[in-house]
C-alpha cells in the first residue's frame, strides 16, 4: 500500500492554521472582556464618586444657606427660603436615591446616610417659625449643637460609602489584574502550543521530504543510468547501422559490380563472337547488355546511398559536393553548398556525423518542406565546427514538432560528439538546422603541426 504524505502535512498545516486563528479569536474576546469590565469599572467608580461630591456640596451649600437664612432677620423672606431649602433637599434625595441604585454592595451605609440626611433636613423645619430676636439670640448655638454635628455625621458616612467605593475599585482593579495575568499565561501557553504543533509539523514535512529527496535522487539516479544505458545503445545501433551501410556499400561495390562487369565483358565477348548473320543472339545481348547497365547503375545508387565510398577514400568536401549534385539532379532543387575550412583532418565520426546530418536535412526539405532553395554551409573554427542548413519551405510550430528516426539520429549522432543541435522554424518562414561540434584536441593540434613541419 503506498502512503502519500501530502494529506499528513495538509491536515497538520491546516490544524496549526485553525489553533491559531481559533486562538485569536478566543483571544481578543477574552482581551475585550477586560477591557469592557475595566471600562465599566472605572465608570462606575467616577458615577459614585460624581454623586458623593455632590451630596457633600449640597450638603454644605445648605449649610451656607441656612447660615444666610439666620442672618436676615426680615420675615417676608421666610417663604422664599423655605422653598429653595426644599429644592436643597429634592435635589439630595434625588442623589442619595441614584447612589442608592450606583452602590448596591453598599446598601446598608446608603440607608444609613438617607436616615441622617432626613434628620439633617428635618432640623431645619422649626427655623422658619422662628421670630428675628430667636434668629439673634439662637441661631449660633442652634447652629453648633443641631446642624453641624448633623452635617458631619452626613459627611461622614459619605466619606465612608466614598472609601467603600475606593476599596471596591481596588478590589476589582485587582481581580482585572488578575484575569488580564491569566490571560497573559493563556497567552504564552498557546504560543508554546503552536510552536510545538508547529515544529512537529515541520519535522514531520522535513522528514517526509529528506524521504522523498532520497527516493528522487535514486530514482534521478536510475533514470540517468537508464538513459546513458539507452544512449549507449542508441550510439552503438547507429555505429552498428552505419558499418552495416559500410560493409553492404564495399559489398555491393566490391563483389556485386565485379561481378556485373565481368558478366558486361561476357557479353561483349558473346558478340564479338556470334554469327553476323545471327540477328536474334545479337539483340538478346544487346538487351542483357542494356540489363546489366541498369543493374549497374541500381547496384552504384544503393551503394552510395548506403554510404559513398568517397567519403573514405576522398574526404568530407568532396562527399558532400557529389552528394549535392546528385540531389540537385534526382529532386530539381537548388542546392547552395558553401564550405569553408580544412576537412582532411577530421576524425571518421565527424566526417560521417556531418555527412548524414546533411542527407537527412536535405531529404526532410524535399519531403516535408517542399523547398525549392537550400542554402547548406559547414565552417571550421579553430575550435568547432559549424554546420547549417536553411530552407525556404513551409515551416512548421517548433512547439508541435515530432521527431521522426531521422531527426532523432542526427541528435544521437550530435549527443555523441557532445555537441549541440537547434532547429528554428515558422509556419511559412521555412527551417534552419543549426549543428555546433567541439573538436577534439587532436584536430585543434593538427594545424600548427603541420605549420611546424
Amino acid at each position: 500500500m503506498r502512503f502519500t504524505s501530502w494529506p499528513v502535512a495538509a491536515i497538520g498545516v491546516g490544524s496549526l492554521l485553525l489553533l491559531i486563528a481559533v486562538s485569536m479569536l478566543a483571544a481578543s474576546r477574552k482581551a475585550q472582556e477586560i477591557y469592557t469590565q475595566l471600562d465599566q469599572l472605572n465608570t462606575h467608580h467616577r458615577n459614585v464618586d460624581i454623586e458623593l461630591r455632590r451630596l457633600r456640596s449640597d450638603v454644605n451649600l445648605s449649610g451656607v444657606f441656612v447660615r444666610d437664612y439666620l442672618l436676615d432677620i426680615a420675615r417676608e423672606h421666610a417663604p422664599e427660603y423655605r422653598q429653595s431649602l426644599a429644592e436643597f433637599r429634592k435635589t439630595n434625595m434625588a442623589t442619595v436615591a441614584e447612589l442608592r441604585n450606583l452602590a448596591e454592595p453598599h446598601a446598608d451605609h446608603i440607608l444609613s446616610l438617607q436616615a441622617k440626611l432626613d434628620d439633617y433636613w428635618q432640623t431645619f423645619d422649626p427655623l422658619f417659625d422662628w421670630t428675628p430676636g430667636e434668629k439673634i439670640f439662637r441661631s449660633a448655638s442652634f447652629l453648633r449643637s443641631e446642624v453641624v454635628p448633623r452635617r458631619e455625621a452626613v459627611l461622614a458616612i459619605a466619606q465612608e460609602i466614598e472609601e467603600l467605593n475606593n476599596a471596591n475599585l481596588a478590589e476589582q482593579r485587582a481581580e482585572v489584574t488578575r484575569r488580564h495575568a491569566a490571560f497573559r499565561n493563556d497567552l504564552l501557553r498557546l504560543l508554546w502550543e503552536s510552536l510545538l504543533l508547529g515544529v512537529v509539523v515541520a519535522l514531520a514535512v522535513v522528514s517526509r521530504l529528506r524521504v522523498l529527496e532520497r527516493r528522487s535522487a535514486e530514482q534521478r539516479s536510475i533514470a540517468q543510468e537508464a538513459e546513458r544505458q539507452m544512449r549507449q545503445l542508441s550510439q552503438r545501433l547507429v555505429a552498428t547501422q552505419e558499418e552495416e551501410r559500410k560493409n553492404l556499400s564495399r559489398e555491393l561495390h566490391d563483389h556485386i559490380a565485379q561481378v556485373l562487369t565481368a558478366l558486361r565483358i561476357e557479353l561483349g565477348r558473346i558478340e564479338r563472337t556470334r554469327p553476323p548473320a545471327d540477328t536474334r543472339l545479337g539483340a538478346a545481348v544487346v538487351e542483357s547488355r542494356h540489363l546489366v547497365d541498369q543493374m549497374f547503375r541500381t547496384v552504384r545508387d544503393l551503394a552510395l546511398g548506403l554510404r559513398p565510398s568517397m567519403l573514405d577514400d576522398f574526404g568530407l568536401q568532396p562527399a558532400l559536393e557529389w552528394h549535392v549534385r546528385d540531389f540537385t539532379r534526382r529532386y530539381g532543387v537548388d542546392v547552395d553548398l558553401q564550405m569553408h575550412g580544412d576537412f582532411d583532418v577530421l576524425p571518421d565520426r565527424y566526417r560521417t556525423c556531418v555527412y548524414r546530418a546533411i542527407q537527412e536535412a536535405l531529404t526532410n526539405c524535399v519531403r516535408h518542406a517542399k523547398s525549392r532553395t537550400i542554402k547548406v554551409s559547414v565552417t571550421g573554427h579553430d575550435d568547432r565546427l559549424d554546420v547549417s542548413v536553411i530552407d525556404d519551405g513551409i515551416g512548421f510550430d517548433p512547439a508541435r514538432r515530432r521527431d521522426g528516426l531521422g531527426l532523432r539520429g542526427i541528435e544521437e549522432r550530435v549527443k555523441e560528439l557532445h555537441g549541440t543541435m537547434i532547429i528554428g522554424s515558422a509556419a511559412g518562414e521555412g527551417t534552419a538546422l543549426t549543428i555546433q561540434l567541439p573538436l577534439p584536441a587532436t584536430v585543434t593540434e593538427a594545424p600548427l603541426a603541420r605549420a611546424a613541419g
